[in-house]
């Protein structure tokens, strides 16, 4: 059976992190993609990486399912996944996902990879954080989550903004444990 991936989108900034992820889970191959996009996220991939990202990650990706269609195969724990990343999650998400307020299929999708004990890797994209914020990241956790803010490798010396997406990305669908996507570099130390 081919590996499936479900990758969402929400709303909060730095959407360039959900495309990367799509590009290079899509330029590996051998993955069946399936992308769902919160309407904040349409509006700020659009803002953030140009009109045409959304038609974009229609073409890298196997199934687009629409936010609304709760019936969608990646709402139910019978459709097998390799798991799931959420990138960018957005605190909306991420308190939805918390505590279960499965109520558009990002949500419920995430909820159904959790209760199937599959990996979720939500990169939490928010600065400063509040008390509500830090106590959704625990609960998620708790849950068997993994919460995982793109925070920049300051340690690789990047030369740019494209270098610090794809290690956030690389790590991210490390998560998986999909052997075909060269992981992101390791620290050696020195």
């Amino acid at each position: 059976m081919t590996p499936r991936v479900v990758v969402g989108i929400s709303g909060a900034s730095g959407a360039a992190i959900g495309v990367r992820v799509v590009e290079l889970l899509a330029e590996a191959g051998g993955c069946e993609l399936h992308l769902v996009v919160s309407s904040a996220a349409e509006r700020t991939l659009a803002q953030e990486c140009g009109a045409a990202a959304l038609d974009r990650l229609a073409t890298l990706t196997t199934h687009q399912h629409p936010i609304e269609d709760i019936g969608a195969a990646i709402a139910s724990g019978s459709f097998r996944t390799m798991g799931m990343i959420v990138a960018p999650c957005s605190m909306r998400t991420l308190a939805a996902i918390a505590f279960t307020a499965a109520d558009n299929l990002l949500v419920r999708a995430a909820d159904v990879t959790l209760k199937e004990r599959r990996p979720l890797v939500l990169l939490a994209r928010e600065s400063p954080l509040h008390l509500g914020h830090l106590r959704a990241m625990a609960t998620v956790t708790e849950m068997g989550g993994i919460v995982a803010p793109p925070m920049p490798s300051f340690y690789r010396r990047p030369q740019s903004v494209a270098e610090i997406i794809d290690h956030i990305a690389r790590r991210a669908i490390g998560h998986l444990g999909i052997g075909s996507i060269a992981p992101a570099e390791e620290w050696r130390g020195r």
